[in-house]
C-alpha cells in the first residue's frame, strides 16, 4: 500500500447509526485495512464526526469511545468549529475520505469540500447530492433507479448495513423460560420522559392478566440505570399521570449479570445494560418499542414489534425527528404550536416504523395517538396469545431482511475508491 499518510472520517449522528451503521463498518474496515488507533504501525487513520442532530441524546461520543475503534472523535457540538479550525480537533493529513453514515447528508458535503477529501455516502432511502459522491453505496436497487442516469455508474448496491446484526444474535446467556415482552422506551430524554412511565403501566398491567409473563428492558447505550431511575421517579412530570413507579433496583453482579427492577406492583423487569443486546432481544416473543432506529434493529433481529407514540403529552412533540422537533423544543412556542404542530404530523405522518416504509404497507402495528397503557397491555396480551400471528409478522420481517454482509460489500468499495485514486496500493 502506499505510504502518503491518509484519514478515513465516518460522519454520523444518533446512538441507532452508531449501532448498527457506523462500529460494524468500522470494526469490518480495521480487519481489511491496517488504521490507527487498532495498528500502531499505520499512517493511516479511523475518524469519527458527529454532526447536529435533533434525534441525538448529546452522550454519542461516549458510546463511540467503548469500542476503541476510533483516533479522532469529534462532539456534534463542536461540528461548525472544526469546519472552520480543522486543526484543532486533529492533524489531518492533505488525503482522505469522508464518509456519510448517518444524519444530514449536506454535513458530510461540507466537511469532505473543507478538508479537500474523497467522499462518499450510504443511502437507505436516497442519496441527496449525487453529484457531490465519488461513490455511493446504496442499500437497494431502487436507490439506483433514483439517480440521475449519468451518476448512476458511481453508485453500488451493497445490501443492508442493518441485516448484519442478525450474526451477533448468538444467545450468549439464557433467558429464564417463559413469555418474554421487550420494552424499548428510547434512547433520548424526549422519549424517556414518556416512555418509561408508560411502558411501565403497561408491564404491570400485563402482568396482572398474565401473570407469567417476564420483561426485559435492553438500556440504550446512551442512556443508563440512573436516567431509567429518575423518569421512572416523581421527579417526571408524566410518571404522576400513571399509577405505577419503580419500587427498587438491583444492579447487575456476577452472579446475575442483568439488572432487576421491580415495580411498585412488584412486576419484575430485567435491564440490559450490555450493548448490543442482541442475544437477549433474541429471545423475545415481542417488543413495544418507540420510533426510530430501534425498529430497524428488531426488524433485522426478525422481533414482533408494536410501535406506540402515546401524543396526548405535550413533550412527545420533542420526540419528532427534524424541523418539527426543533421548534417543537422551543420553550415559547412549544406550548402555542404542539398541539397543532402534532395534529398536522400526525395526519400527514405516512409510516413511522422501519418494516413498514421499506414495504410500503402495515406490516409492524403502529399506534399512535391518544392511547392508554390499557390499550397497548390487551392489544400484547392478544398477540402473546397468538402464536400463528407471531409468526406471520417474523415471515414477513425476515422477506424485507437484506442478504448480510453488507459491511464487507461496504468495505470493498471504499478500497476499491482509494485504489482507483491511487490513494493506496
Amino acid at each position: 500500500m502506499s505510504n502518503d499518510p491518509l484519514a478515513i472520517i465516518f460522519v454520523s449522528n444518533g446512538p441507532g447509526e452508531l449501532a448498527t451503521w457506523v462500529q460494524p463498518l468500522a470494526k469490518e474496515l480495521h480487519k481489511q485495512i491496517e488504521l490507527r488507533p487498532k495498528s500502531n504501525s499505520s499512517l493511516r487513520s479511523l475518524n469519527l464526526v458527529l454532526v447536529p442532530c435533533p434525534n441525538a441524546t448529546g452522550n454519542e461520543n461516549l458510546f463511540a469511545q467503548k469500542e476503541s475503534q476510533f483516533e479522532n472523535i469529534v462532539k456534534a457540538k463542536n461540528f461548525w468549529e472544526m469546519l472552520l479550525k480543522p486543526k484543532k480537533f486533529g492533524t489531518w493529513p492533505s488525503k482522505g475520505l469522508v464518509i456519510f453514515l448517518g444524519g444530514d447528508q449536506f454535513w458530510s458535503v461540507l466537511l469532505s469540500a473543507r478538508l479537500g477529501y474523497l467522499h462518499m455516502t450510504y443511502a437507505e432511502w436516497v442519496a441527496r447530492w449525487p453529484f457531490w459522491n465519488n461513490r455511493i453505496v446504496a442499500m437497494s436497487e431502487s436507490i439506483v433507479k433514483k439517480l440521475p442516469r449519468r451518476m448512476q455508474n458511481r453508485c453500488s448496491v451493497i445490501g443492508d448495513l442493518t441485516a448484519d446484526l442478525t450474526e451477533t444474535a448468538k444467545i450468549d446467556n439464557p433467558l429464564p423460560s417463559g413469555k418474554w415482552v421487550a420494552l424499548m422506551p428510547g434512547s433520548k430524554s424526549a422519549k424517556l420522559k414518556i416512555g418509561i412511565p408508560f411502558f411501565l403501566d403497561v408491564a404491570d398491567k400485563i402482568s396482572k392478566s398474565m401473570p407469567d409473563c417476564k420483561f426485559l428492558i435492553p438500556i440504550a447505550p446512551t442512556t443508563n440505570i440512573d436516567e431509567i431511575k429518575y423518569f421512572g421517579s416523581i421527579k417526571n412530570p408524566i410518571s404522576k399521570q400513571y399509577k405505577t413507579g419503580i419500587k427498587s433496583i438491583t444492579k447487575a453482579n456476577n452472579k446475575e449479570r442483568r439488572a432487576k427492577l421491580i415495580t411498585n406492583h412488584s412486576t419484575v423487569i430485567l435491564l440490559q445494560e450490555k450493548h448490543p443486546a442482541y442475544s437477549d432481544l433474541s429471545q423475545c416473543d415481542i417488543a413495544l418499542t418507540t420510533v426510530g432506529a430501534n425498529t430497524a434493529e428488531l426488524g433485522s433481529l426478525k422481533i414482533p414489534m408494536i410501535v406506540v407514540v402515546p401524543t396526548q403529552h405535550l413533550l412527545v412533540m420533542e420526540a419528532w425527528d427534524g424541523l418539527v422537533g426543533l421548534i417543537a423544543r422551543l420553550p415559547i412556542l412549544k406550548y402555542f404550536l404542539g398541539l397543532l404542530i402534532s395534529f398536522v404530523k400526525l395526519r400527514k405522518r405516512g409510516f413511522m416504523a422501519w418494516p413498514n416504509i421499506s414495504a410500503k404497507r402495515m406490516i409492524v402495528p403502529e399506534r399512535i395517538g391518544h392511547i392508554t397503557t390499557a390499550q397497548i397491555a390487551e392489544e400484547t396480551i392478544d398477540w402473546l396469545n397468538s402464536p400463528s400471528r407471531l409468526s406471520g409478522q417474523k415471515k414477513d420481517l425476515q422477506a424485507l431482511r437484506g442478504v448480510t454482509g453488507a459491511a464487507k460489500n461496504f468495505c470493498k468499495e471504499i478500497i476499491n475508491l482509494l485504489k482507483e485514486k491511487e490513494l493506496i496500493s
